[in-house]
């Protein structure tokens, strides 16, 4: 069966809505980031430069920043990146993003599957690059030491490297020195903290439920739990597990957060796929309607980002979503 005619029956069988471009490489709108990457993927650096500029000590946007235009440079090509570094040498800008560049290009070498599935050859280069971007991170922190963002990608670096839990918690001291609530930088210490990473369901559970407890409202780290049950348990439980009172009650917690937050908090599009799934998954049709609606065409985020087929994927829920809500409605 040819490629194509697989991507057909898929369509088919998910009864998709008209086709539509899905971005897969951003959570939601974001017009100046938008163009940003597409003048980087012609080589050029300055709209990126003037992004950085212009977010100052927002550090939940410069991290947004750093991370989707460091995916750019690691997947696609990097010479828009190589003549910002030539042209303004000692940028912490340009050295923050070639940080998180050269920690994604690790990933990217290692590849997506699972540790049974990745070769000694892969591990190696993974962990090479692993090394090489340390020198990267130190650059960019010591460029500008009160900038939380290079030490988000040491999570990953540590991460891969399989560093101990005691390094773990010393850098983590270090990141909330710097910004206590930052969004990323919890969601990636919660992926450390996995049981498919360096911990387990306990250590990720409890690190879920200390950071929400201790987060003032809007602040969205009340998803943690909910990103903590779908990792522990999301495979194991089905339907059942997702519609228990517990599940929804963590959905609720997430939801209140959500509608408190800054609606223009860079993060808030990944909580409302994320919020949007679960929802389907517990009937709550309408609900998961109004979440799709807000981030509608983009797909880079949780559940999505865990498929091969990332696009068909989050179209087939939407699209049964929308569907079930316009039922739900009919028959009131």
């Amino acid at each position: 069966m040819t490629l194509l005619v697989a991507i057909g029956l898929l369509v088919l069988w998910y009864g998709s809505l008209p086709l539509r471009w899905q971005n897969s490489y951003l959570a939601g709108p974001d017009a100046r980031l938008q163009r940003a990457c597409r003048a980087a993927a012609r080589g050029r650096w300055e709209p990126a430069a003037r992004l950085f500029e212009e977010a100052g000590q927002d550090w939940e946007r410069r991290s947004l920043y750093a991370q989707r235009l460091g995916y750019l440079a690691a997947r696609r090509n990097d010479r828009w990146l190589k003549a910002w570094e030539e042209a303004r040498p000692g940028d912490p800008d340009a050295a923050l993003v070639v940080a998180r560049a050269s920690v994604l290009y690790a990933w990217k070498l290692r590849g997506k599957a699972g540790a049974h599935r990745t070769s000694r050859k892969q591990f190696e280069r993974f962990h090479r690059q692993l090394l090489i971007a340390h020198d990267d991170i130190r650059h960019a922190s010591a460029l500008r030491p009160d900038d939380p963002t290079p030490l988000v990608a040491e999570i990953w670096r540590a991460l891969g490297l399989g560093c101990s839990g005691r390094e773990m918690h010393a850098l983590w001291s270090e990141i909330t020195a710097r910004a206590p609530l930052h969004f990323e930088a919890h969601i990636s210490a919660l992926q450390y903290w996995t049981g498919k990473w360096r911990g387990s369901k306990r250590l990720a559970r409890e690190f879920a439920e200390r950071s929400a407890a201790g987060a003032p409202p809007g602040s969205l780290l009340a998803v943690l739990p909910v990103i903590a049950w779908y990792e522990n348990h999301a495979d194991e439980l089905g339907d059942a597990g997702f519609r228990s009172p517990k599940v929804r009650g963590l959905v609720d917690a997430a939801l209140a957060d959500a509608a408190l937050a800054d609606p223009d908090h860079p993060r808030l599009p990944e909580v409302r796929h994320l919020l949007a799934y679960f929802l389907y998954r517990q009937g709550r049709y309408r609900a998961a309607r109004e979440q799709f609606r807000q981030v509608d065409g983009f797909t880079e985020a949780l559940p999505w980002r865990y498929s091969y087929v990332k696009p068909l994927y989050y179209r087939a829920i939407r699209t049964k979503t929308a569907r079930k809500a316009l039922l739900e409605r009919r028959s009131r």
